[in-house]
């Protein structure tokens, strides 16, 4: 992923986010200078990815930090952004673990200095950022040890710097092993409702020079029965203890595909997304989505007037279709058991 994508930038008073529904064509960052708009771009998926919108999150709590200089009650104040904030999207466990660490680490004076606690939530949430951007090179690195010349790596949706703060995961992995002349193509799946495959991986492949094919969604079984797939890698946001993983709507079916066919399956995800809290992804809440997603395309309907749609964001993967999971403390075979101790 070249490093001139990025999906935040903090101006030190303001977090300014890529607005990726505009992406490939256009660019406007969108600036956001209250808790609220923070909450609105997750919401509104004008950013996304699991470790973006954790980032994002934390500098949403250093925002209503400051707006709390001028309230009342300063304290009661942030915990209500920090309770609003994680309402943004149930899924990707990034968002609650960046709120929750904002409040138990990044504000020792929380309830006794509201202006040392906006400073430190400011810097605490860089601190974050930074944490994220070195976790996501580490994985990388592991990631690109999978891969090796002549491979065809399948993927869905966008796990680059897009949907991080820097580098990616699935993605990062793939580049990383291509900065480091493997010879290798990828397939992306183009990952409707929202396209995240057709409109920024293919952007992210063609900056970074990886030799791609887009294809529908529909086609994975297709190019895998007719042996165009050597490896498949996606993304994770939230992992259970037992290695159940929540990704990407579509993503269950690759695993049960790539079970059939024979072909390696790996998730990437950095710590951030592991959920130690839950035994299993029965216990994953699936976050669904406006229906319209799925009946209109572009702003236009495409569904007949009166049809109805399902519109689940994520499904679920149990462990036992995976290969393993690349983190930045390495890459985890099954059985998944002991993660702490790694």
């Amino acid at each position: 992923m070249s490093e001139e994508l990025r999906s935040l930038l903090w101006t030190g008073s303001s977090l300014r986010v890529l607005d990726q529904l505009r992406l490939p064509f256009e660019t406007e960052w969108l600036e956001c200078t209250s808790y609220r708009d923070v909450y609105r771009v997750i919401k509104n998926m004008n950013t996304r990815g699991a470790p973006a919108i954790g980032v994002a999150a934390a500098y949403g709590m250093a925002l209503a930090a400051r707006e709390a200089l001028s309230v009342a009650e300063p304290e009661q104040f942030v915990r209500d952004a920090a309770t609003h904030l994680k309402n943004a999207r149930p899924t990707a466990v990034n968002l609650s673990w960046a709120v929750d660490r904002c409040l138990a680490d990044g504000a020792p004076s929380l309830g006794r200095d509201a202006r040392s606690t906006a400073d430190e939530l400011a810097a605490f949430a860089g601190r974050l950022a930074q944490e994220d951007e070195d976790q996501n090179l580490a994985l990388s690195r592991y990631g690109a040890r999978l891969f090796e010349d002549g491979d065809s790596i399948l993927t869905i949706c966008n796990t680059g710097a897009l949907a991080t703060y820097r580098y990616g995961t699935a993605f990062g992995s793939i580049n990383e092993a291509f900065k480091q002349g493997r010879k290798i193509q990828v397939i992306a799946l183009e990952t409707r409702p929202y396209l995240q495959g057709a409109r920024l991986t293919a952007l992210e492949l063609v900056t970074a020079g990886i030799p791609f094919h887009l294809v529908t969604d529909g086609m994975a079984g297709f190019v895998m029965s007719h042996g165009m797939v050597t490896k498949v890698i996606v993304g994770a946001d939230r992992i259970a203890s037992n290695g159940d993983f929540a990704n990407k709507i579509g993503t269950y079916q690759l695993a049960v595909l790539a079970k059939y066919h024979g072909l390696p399956f790996y998730a990437a995800a950095p710590f951030s997304s592991f959920d130690f809290s839950i035994a299993s992804g029965l216990e994953i809440a699936v976050e669904q989505r406006d229906e319209d997603e799925v009946l209109s395309f572009a702003g236009k309907r495409i569904a007949a007037l009166g049809a109805r749609a399902y519109n689940p964001s994520f499904d679920v993967t149990p462990n036992e279709l995976l290969s393993g999971i690349v983190t930045e403390r390495g890459v985890f075979t099954p059985p998944f058991v002991s993660w702490e101790k790694r």
